[in-house]
């Protein structure tokens, strides 16, 4: 959005987008709205970046960005533009019960030419409550905003987010503790530090602290890492504070000829406590590979049971008996197909074109007549479904391909059966049509003895909720359909 501005000049819009980059930490830490805004035109101003806190609900519900105001809807904002000067007072939202408090600062450039304006927006409770934080947190917020006004903070755009139940440590310029938020009191005597730490140097502390600290004053960036605290999983960042800021003269530290010329820095580390999550993740990943694993034994114990069918059909005396046999054998293995996906993958949404792909292929090795031309084709998206639903199109597609083969084709040499998959977003329609020799005239499915289409009716209307018709004419023509529900209202879609 920044680079759209017209009106300022490339070195401008370069050092608006890194004030940009640092917007978020700002708006977390500040438990703020930050929006920046940029002249328009005369007497407007559009906003041009914006940050939303995740340490607390933010004040904007939605995006503001490109958002065209005037003086009269944000006279604080223009008049900082104008004048070059801070500036404060409430504001006023329909989309907010208690009104805001809205700070104003002037973003300058290195010429000292005020090029934006950075908003900080906070709901009245929580100005009220930072009013009675303590001063040095204060003062360190008060750093931070500067050095973001300044374009000074480095390495912002690669720290995750701060959250409301992270913990904040300010360490002064000797390294020595200074401020410590509840949240990280609590922490910290999770491990060991019962105590208070305020006034300690964290060169005492067997943590991370001292080595962070001193990674993000040398780097004179911000550093984030992943640390194990006792038996604890922290992930902490480091935010380098310059106690020099301010105009021109000011900025020659960021080219520092020697290490004495350096300015003296204060560091706030935050901590976020990882370790439930890290275990949550651990007991999932042990949990999905324990139902992998019943998948797969499952899908061994169904290729067994087929093996033995397989040998009783060798040996059957009437070829009543040894066709019985097979349909039951296809049956298993349409089922064994899902479960063999299912112990391949994690999730339990299941993409039924690969499913039918599968039983094709089934279809081609132990079903066809070699001595009959019949192709199997497969048309249609991917749609995936949950593994009860994929299950029973599974069951399904195995039974219409196997009654289109054994009935459509019996005085044809040869033909063609097409599966057609349709996503019609909510539901899933499967069609399979041959080209065989049709239905007979005095066919009536409710009077059809055929133990195949007894399944399909029973699996269509009772697990899959759905509707089954056969349609004769230039052969048969099976459609199913049905929606994507399971578990009450719950819609499967494509995974991302």
């Amino acid at each position: 959005m920044i680079d759209r501005c017209d009106v300022l000049s490339e070195g401008d819009i370069a050092f608006l987008q890194k004030v940009e980059h640092a917007l978020n930490i700002l708006a977390d830490l500040s438990r703020s709205d930050v929006l920046m805004y940029a002249s328009f035109s005369s007497g407007q101003a559009a906003v041009v970046a914006q940050a939303r806190p995740h340490s607390i609900a933010p004040v904007h519900i939605g995006s503001l960005l490109g958002r065209i105001v005037t003086s009269a809807e944000q006279p604080l904002v223009l008049r900082t533009l104008e004048r070059g000067r801070a500036s404060q007072g409430n504001l006023a939202l329909m989309t907010s019960e208690s009104p805001i408090v809205q700070k104003v600062y002037p973003i300058r450039n290195a010429e000292e030419k005020v090029i934006g304006a950075l908003s900080i927006e906070t709901n009245l409770l929580e100005h009220e409550r930072h009013r009675r934080r303590s001063r040095i947190f204060q003062h360190a917020l008060r750093l931070l905003q500067q050095m973001v006004l300044r374009g000074e903070l480095e390495g912002v755009q690669n720290l995750s987010p701060f959250g409301e139940h992270d913990g904040i440590i300010v360490i002064d310029e000797q390294k020595r503790i200074q401020y410590m938020s509840g949240i990280a009191t609590n922490l910290y005597r999770k491990i060991g530090y019962v105590e208070s730490l305020i006034g300690k140097p964290i060169s005492g502390l067997k943590t991370a602290d001292d080595h962070l600290a001193s990674m993000a004053i040398e780097q004179r960036c911000c550093i984030e890492q992943e640390v194990q605290e006792g038996n604890r999983i922290w992930i902490k960042k480091a935010i380098p504070l310059a106690l020099w800021g301010g105009g021109p003269a000011h900025r020659r530290f960021l080219a520092w000829p020697t290490r004495d010329s350096r300015p003296p820095y204060q560091v706030i580390l935050t901590i976020h406590d990882e370790t439930e999550a890290r275990f949550r993740e651990r007991e999932l990943r042990i949990k999905s590979a324990l139902i992998q694993e019943v998948h797969h034994r499952v899908k061994n114990n169904l290729q067994t049971i087929v093996a033995l069918l397989r040998m009783s059909a060798r040996r059957a005396s009437s070829e009543e008996t040894r066709l019985a046999l097979q349909e039951g054998i296809n049956r298993i293995m349409s089922v064994a197909v899902i479960h063999e996906f299912l112990s391949h993958q994690e999730s339990q949404v299941i993409n039924i074109r690969e499913v039918s792909q599968r039983i094709i292929s089934q279809m081609r090795q132990g079903v066809l007549d070699p001595e009959k031309q019949i192709r199997l084709d497969l048309k249609g998206p991917n749609v995936y479904l949950p593994a009860r639903q994929a299950t029973a199109c599974a069951m399904v597609i195995n039974e219409l391909l196997q009654n289109a083969v054994e009935h459509g084709y019996e005085r044809r040499s040869g033909g063609t059966v097409l599966v057609q998959l349709t996503d019609e977003g909510d539901g899933v329609t499967i069609t399979v049509q041959d080209d065989g020799v049709g239905l007979p005239a005095d066919f009536d499915r409710g009077q059809a003895e055929s133990l195949g289409l007894q399944i399909v009716q029973t699996l269509v209307e009772q697990d899959l909720r759905g509707h089954f018709e056969l349609k004769g004419g230039n052969g048969v023509r099976a459609v199913v359909s049905f929606p994507k529900l399971i578990g009450g209202d719950e819609i499967w879609n494509e995974p991302e």
